[in-house]
């Protein structure tokens, strides 16, 4: 039997990544656990109103999504806690300017550099509808085929409310290889 918890947002975990946008000729950053997929070509950053980086986002409509690994971790959670109004967060990563024209954290195991299509608001937020333009991924992370390998590039993971990290886990199966049709009265567990 499910209970009824109220209207709560629990599609969690999602993995954190450094969203990064050029200031007056240098990066900001900030932690953002709010973004999302829209289709095969589209992603989706949501960032409170009153965040310094949207109005940098705003004026250049480029913004780089940096994936968070263990060894990124520290860094990544003080670009979260600080705010860009009161401080210059410019030198926390090695960097330098993807092809796109937004900042690359060197460090970071993937990157999508993306240019923002539309900007959507809801009360306190603003989501940037953004098309990917690059994605640049440590060599290290790629398969024999050319395809990124998760199992060794290990994304962090956020989960709200309790504000926790996690690690990425095991390998389950192949998606779509679970051809048998289940029965709908067995319970797993």
């Amino acid at each position: 039997m499910k209970k009824n918890i109220g209207s709560k947002l629990a599609l969690y975990p999602t993995p954190i990544t450094v969203i990064g946008a050029m200031n007056s000729g240098k990066p900001t950053w900030t932690l953002v656990g709010h973004i999302g997929i829209i289709g095969h070509d589209r992603v989706l950053v949501s960032l409170a109103a009153p965040h310094f980086i949207n109005s940098r986002i705003k004026e250049a409509k480029k913004l780089s999504i940096n994936l968070v690994d263990e060894a990124l971790l520290p860094r990544a959670d003080y670009v979260g806690s600080v705010s860009g109004n009161k401080t210059d967060k410019s030198d926390v990563f090695a960097w330098e300017q993807g092809e796109g024209g937004a900042p690359v954290i060197r460090d970071s195991p993937l990157t999508l550099e993306c240019s923002v299509v539309d900007v959507y608001e809801t009360p306190n937020f603003e989501s940037f509808i953004c098309a990917i333009d690059n994605t640049y991924v440590a060599e290290e992370h790629l398969d024999a085929e050319g395809k990124i390998d998760y199992n060794t590039l290990k994304p962090v993971l956020f989960e709200f409310p309790t504000y926790h990290y996690l690690k990425t886990g095991d390998v389950l199966g192949k998606c779509l290889s679970f051809k048998q049709a289940p029965n709908p009265r067995e319970r797993i567990g």
